[in-house]
């Protein structure tokens, strides 16, 4: 017999997981602002092992359209930026030999706008039900 206290609880921890999920991979979405946390997703190779940018180099956004990498060891300029370049960041790296610089480009007006309003479609779409497959 199916105990309902179990499935509750279960389907409830399934929904915090996603949550937390879409949380972490919001707080990386590009957003016309310079946000340090699109590169957590960043792993360099240095010293034979692959470790996160962090743990390489300084991360900062010195001002809204401008992060700034300074590597704690210079030699590791090349692969910080290769790092990035191979990454799904989407910016080319400025590299002027001490730090690395991406420069954060402007969203258009209206994308947020049209991302919302794509948001609202999706949500209204009619949705089937699990055991009979028939619209709600």
């Amino acid at each position: 017999m199916i105990d309902v206290k179990e499935v509750l609880q279960d389907s409830q921890d399934r929904m915090e997981m996603a949550a937390m999920y879409l949380e972490e991979q919001l707080s990386r979405v590009r957003a016309g602002r310079a946000n340090v946390a699109i590169l957590d997703g960043v792993r360099v190779q240095s010293y034979g092992m692959t470790v996160p940018l962090n743990q390489v180099a300084n991360v900062s956004a010195p001002d809204a359209r401008t992060i700034a990498i300074k590597p704690f060891d210079k030699k590791a300029i090349r692969d910080i930026e290769k790092a990035i370049m191979d990454s799904d960041v989407g910016i080319t790296p400025e590299n002027n030999g001490e730090v690395i610089r991406l420069g954060i480009p402007q969203l258009p007006k209206n994308a947020v706008a049209n991302w919302l309003s794509n948001a609202i479609k999706l949500v209204k779409k009619p949705r089937l039900k699990c055991a009979t497959c028939v619209p709600k």
